[in-house]
């Protein structure tokens, strides 16, 4: 959180364009900030070719949006993803059958684990298949390099619920190091 990845894939996305390349953006529909596009904390925002449902085969539908593109003359030079925690395991193998059997790039930007420490499915599945990994780095309100994400709900920092907040839950979310994120860890067991 706050690292700047949707940042850094969308500036992806401008340098392959740039070059007169074209790109297949997505998120997983689970992700409903910004509805059908990826957002930036810096306020850069561009809609998605593809939102993938929890049971769309990943490179099924991505064959579909590629065999069109390459009709039209334009033949897909990369897939990037954004919030690719909420991918499904499957659905991470289909990217990497993309990069491998298809021979296009993918670009995944998502988070390892939770506001309890818990890695998301799709994370644990990107982090054994990914041919390699490049950790964006965010800071701690203390200056220390940030690891976990910590939820607050109503201001207030929360340990405990559903590892994914879907409608109707207004959470907010703070990046911590480890010693802040079991600091509050501890208050908030004291309370």
């Amino acid at each position: 959180m706050n690292s700047g990845k949707s940042t850094s894939l969308l500036q992806a996305a401008h340098n392959y364009e740039e070059r007169g390349q074209h790109i297949i953006l997505a998120k997983p529909a689970l992700d409903t900030k910004g509805e059908d596009s990826i957002v930036s904390r810096l306020g850069v925002e561009r809609r998605v070719d593809l939102l993938v449902g929890p049971s769309h085969n990943l490179r099924d539908v991505f064959g579909i949006i590629a065999a069109n593109s390459k009709a039209n003359g334009s033949p897909v030079a990369c897939l990037l993803i954004d919030e690719a925690q909420f991918l499904t395991p499957e659905q991470v193998e289909q990217a990497l059958q993309i990069a491998v059997l298809d021979g296009v790039p993918v670009l995944a930007y998502g988070i390892r684990t939770d506001f309890m420490t818990i890695g998301f499915p799709g994370s644990i599945r990107l982090m054994e298949l990914a041919h390699s990994i490049e950790e964006l780095k965010t800071i701690c309100r203390c200056g220390r390099k940030a690891m976990f994400n910590a939820r607050k709900l109503n201001g207030e920092f929360v340990f405990h619920g559903d590892q994914v907040a879907l409608d109707g839950i207004s959470a907010s979310y703070e990046s911590l190091c480890a010693t802040c994120y079991f600091s509050e860890k501890e208050r908030d067991a004291k309370l």
